[in-house]
């Protein structure tokens, strides 16, 4: 039986969160993604709304005319609120880890905790545009393929921020998939014959 966390980090409009959820079902672990926003909202006493101004930015830079926003709700009042909801968000991850087995996706979970296995999925840029516009048919392709470059780069430097590690680098991850090739069909079977190995 499984009795480590599995994180998932995947470009955007790769099928990540799609592979989480049948790994989730298959292996009867709880699944987080989403969920994560409002669990470390309840962390910081802050309101999803609020919380969300802040989820997964990083602080402004020194060149930046905007000085950089505190709040009270933890005692170090000198840290951004930005670096606060990541302490916190990184805290809610340990705790969900450990109460056992289960599946976080993003949110540099695979930094985070010390003993899980750690997944990254990608594909071309083609194969996301063309999922992404499979799952509704009304979108611009051009403005498809603006929204996941700019996810991805947001990705990349929250990541880089945060853990000082570089983003999709092979060597930070036990398993890299390419869901343009094999399809999240085929990720999902690739995971569970490496799981097979792993537990």
């Amino acid at each position: 039986m499984l009795d480590r966390v599995i994180t998932i980090s995947r470009e955007f409009g790769s099928g990540g969160r799609e592979l989480g959820m049948k790994l989730s079902e298959k292996l009867e672990i709880p699944f987080y993604d989403k969920e994560l926003i409002s669990l470390t909202a309840q962390e910081t006493n802050m309101s999803v709304t609020e919380f969300l101004n802040y989820y997964e930015s990083i602080p402004v830079t020194e060149q930046s005319l905007e000085p950089p926003l505190y709040t009270s709700f933890s005692p170090l009042y000198e840290i951004p609120i930005s670096d606060q909801v990541f302490l916190a968000q990184s805290r809610v991850i340990k705790s969900l880890a450990e109460k056992g087995p289960c599946i976080i996706v993003g949110r540099c979970a695979d930094r985070v905790l010390e003993d899980s296995i750690n997944l990254f999925i990608y594909a071309g840029i083609e194969h996301r545009i063309e999922r992404i516009i499979s799952l509704n048919k009304d979108l611009d392709p051009q403005l498809v393929e603006n929204k996941i470059r700019e996810t991805d780069r947001k990705r990349k430097d929250y990541y880089q921020y945060y853990t000082g590690c570089e983003w999709g680098k092979a060597q930070n991850y036990h398993l890299c998939l390419d869901s343009g090739l094999a399809g999240v069909e085929g990720c999902y079977q690739a995971v569970l014959s490496y799981l097979g190995h792993c537990i």
